[in-house]
């Protein structure tokens, strides 16, 4: 039987060790980074725009962690 996209990649990540994940962060983060230099003009955004959506994007993970049983 096949599996789902999804289904595989949860398979693939469940593999993953710590190091791993926090590599993949650490690439993430300078990936990041390199876009950021090759756009200039993201950042002349306010600052309020980049606290937004760091909110934004940590609602999930703090309702996980912290909240859901």
């Amino acid at each position: 039987m096949k599996m789902g996209l999804l289904e595989d990649m949860n398979q693939r990540v469940k593999k993953l060790g710590i190091i791993d994940l926090k590599l993949a962060q650490g690439a993430a983060m300078f990936f990041a980074l390199v876009i950021a230099k090759l756009i200039p003009g993201v950042m002349d955004l306010s600052i309020w725009w980049f606290v937004v959506m760091l909110v934004v994007c940590a609602i999930k993970p703090f309702y996980v962690f912290w909240i859901k049983k």
